[in-house]
This record gives C-alpha cells, sequence and structure tokens, in this order.
C-alpha cells in the first residue's frame, strides 16, 4: 500500500461530543470504567471499533478489520499496546504480534506512543503525557479500514491543538499527528513516534534501509512510555559474545551507514538523518523515507514509513532486553528532534508513521 494514499489525515467533521472519556494521562479516569466504555460505545461504536478498558483500568479502543488483522490503543495517553496482523508465519496463516509491550500494575510501557515536546523555552515541557486527552472521533468503511481520532489542547494556555488519528488497514497500522498553533506567537516542537518491535532472538535482529546515510549516537527523546530511559539508551555495553560491529561514535560525531544491513544484536541509540549543518546548504541529502526489519529467525520483515519527520530513530538494548523478558525489540520511528519544528501562529505542522508489511 502506497504511502501516499494515507493522506490527508483529517476525519470528517463529526457533531458527537469530543468530551466523552476524556482523563488526564496517567491520572484515573472520575467515570467507572463500565460507565466509560457503555458512552463510547454509545457515541462511536461501528462495526470493527470496541470500547473496553486494560489491565491498569485505562479506557481502551480495540480496532479490527476483515482478514482478522487487530490493534488496541489506549485512549488516556494514545500508547498502541497490541498490533496483530494476519500473516504467513511456519506454514500457515496466523496472528503475529509486532509490538513488545510490558504491562504492569499501574503502568504500560512499550508499543507505539507519541513523543511531543514545547522546545521553545528553556524548560522542555513534554506536551503528549501531560495533556488530557480525550476521543473526538471515528470511522471505518466496514470491512478494510478503520480508525479513532484522540484530541487535547496543550501548551502555554492551551493554545496548541493535537489531533492524533490510529488507523488499522489489511496490510499496515498508521499513526499520525496533526498540532495547529492557535497561539499569537510561533512555536518550536520536537517530536517523535517511537514503536518497540518484537524480535524473536537477539542474534537474528537487523535493519535494511540506512545505507549510505549519516548517523549520531543521540538519546531518545524523553517520554513515559518507553522501556529505556535516555540514561540507560546512551550507556555503553562491555564488548562480549554479542560486541562485535564496531565501536560507536560518541554522542554529537557523525559517520555514514556503510552496511547494506545494519545488524543489531549490540547495544546502540542512534539518529539517522542529514546533519544539522547540512540542512543549512540549498541542496541536501535526507534520511530514507522508509526501512525494512529483518527477523531471521521467524522470517517476517515490516517496513517502516515516515512522513513529515526529518530524522529516524533507531536504537536496540543489547543485554538490556532481559530486564524487559524474554523477546528482543527495537525501539524505533520517525523523529524531529535535532532541530525543532517551527509551528507560526495560526499554522499546523503534520507528521505519520506507517507499519506495513507483505508477510502474506
Amino acid at each position: 500500500m502506497a504511502a501516499a494514499s494515507f493522506l490527508p489525515l483529517h476525519l470528517p467533521a463529526s457533531p458527537r461530543p469530543a468530551t466523552i472519556a476524556r482523563a488526564a494521562s496517567g491520572v484515573a479516569p472520575t467515570v467507572p470504567a463500565a460507565a466509560q466504555t457503555s458512552q463510547l460505545e454509545e457515541a462511536f461504536g461501528r462495526k470493527g471499533l470496541k470500547f473496553g478498558t486494560d489491565s491498569t483500568g485505562a479506557p481502551t479502543a480495540e480496532l479490527s478489520v476483515r482478514n482478522g488483522s487487530s490493534l488496541q490503543v489506549r485512549l488516556n495517553d494514545g500508547l498502541v499496546t497490541s498490533y496483530r496482523p494476519k500473516v504467513y508465519w511456519k506454514d500457515e496463516l496466523s496472528y503475529r504480534e509486532v509490538l513488545h509491550t510490558v504491562a504492569g500494575a499501574d503502568a504500560v510501557k512499550g508499543g507505539v506512543g507519541l513523543v511531543l515536546n514545547d522546545a521553545s523555552s528553556s524548560s522542555t515541557s513534554l506536551l503528549a503525557t501531560g495533556s488530557e486527552w480525550s476521543v473526538t472521533d471515528a470511522d471505518s468503511d466496514s470491512y478494510d479500514a478503520v480508525q479513532v481520532e484522540l484530541g487535547c489542547s496543550a501548551g502555554k494556555g492551551g493554545t496548541l491543538e493535537v489531533s492524533y488519528v490510529v488507523t488499522l488497514y489489511e496490510l499496515s497500522m498508521a499513526t499520525a499527528v496533526i498540532v495547529k498553533n492557535n497561539g499569537s506567537k510561533p512555536v518550536e516542537l520536537t517530536s517523535a513516534v517511537l514503536s518497540h518491535i518484537k524480535f524473536d532472538k537477539r542474534r537474528g535482529t537487523a535493519v535494511e534501509g540506512f545505507q549510505g546515510c549519516p548517523y549520531c549516537s543521540h538519546p531518545p527523546p524523553a517520554s513515559g512510555f518507553a522501556l529505556l530511559t535516555p540514561a540507560e539508551a546512551m550507556k555503553r555495553e562491555e564488548s562480549g559474545w554479542f560486541g562485535g560491529g564496531g565501536e560507536e561514535p560518541r554522542q554529537g560525531a557523525w559517520t555514514v551507514e556503510e552496511n547494506l544491513y545494519t545488524i543489531l544484536k549490540k547495544k546502540v541509540s542512534r539518529v539517522y538523518a542529514a546533519p544539522p549543518e547540512e540542512r543549512k546548504k540549498r541542496i541536501y541529502n535526507t534520511a530514507p523515507s522508509k526501512f525494512t526489519t529483518i527477523d531471521q529467525y521467524s522470517g517476517l520483515g515490516f517496513r517502516l514509513v515516515k512522513m513529515g519527520f526529518e530524522d529516524m530513530y533507531l536504537s536496540s538494548p543489547g543485554g538490556m532486553y532481559e530486564k524487559f523478558g524474554d523477546d528482543y525489540f527495537l525501539c524505533t520511528g520517525p523523529a524531529s528532534i535535532l532541530v525543532p519544528v517551527v509551528v507560526g501562529p495560526g499554522d499546523e505542522w503534520r507528521g505519520a508513521q506507517v507499519i506495513e508489511h507483505d508477510n502474506l
């Protein structure tokens, strides 16, 4: 499915109330879960879209399409905690969990999440984490696509209008963010859509698509859902059985990816992008718009496509993966973190990530 087909991202205007299931991220909703689910079903329920709660009591939406592929998203913070597409695996058609998610008694981490930060001031604020989200709309074509839209007001004085749209198709899922500046001053934003992709084994993990692209070691943007903190992601790992592949460059030092396949059995935290100095030129090479994951043991691969973002973040946990279960994983996704995006008064900015596959 061509990436361009995912735009435009706005849903049709809906007369339904936008205040259903409003809950501050990380704060228990004031409406009982059962009543909240009932309200959501009445306002937004349709074929392929069901509402419920997760293990922490947070409201969720489960999206499903005709071929059985499904997705679950938390409504109070937009975290996608499960994506199970229909794939051909081990000589048969089945449903395979793509995301690595760790659920605790009161928190869920991993999955696919939005990072949106206001870099306009010296004290950067986490807009997506501290905002009050609500369901604003839902749509579907009954069989092959279904989506839910979340919205919130963020920034100083609530001048930023943020929409976050999660869409499921038969062969892909998409997460898109739209930020409109209703204030009187420009706002500088850093952002990312980070996905924790699950792999069968550490030794068989790689990606393809970065050959010839510059990169530097860089911490991930801070978020409430990432499995590794920025400090943990940047902590160097001692060489051992899995320590081959060369020394990682120091933070701020740029190098070029020389390999067709980027092997990720060791610990790395990188941003693939055009260096900021290069972007001052009239013409420069941008980071690839997509890359493919390679899981040697399962034989499955998934393409990650970016739209509207300048950078691509990529990290692997190395030996630290054992802290989060038996499965190996990557944390990766499109980002704009090296150079903030400036959104002027009355303007809007859009970015999106697509995870798609050909495993049928």
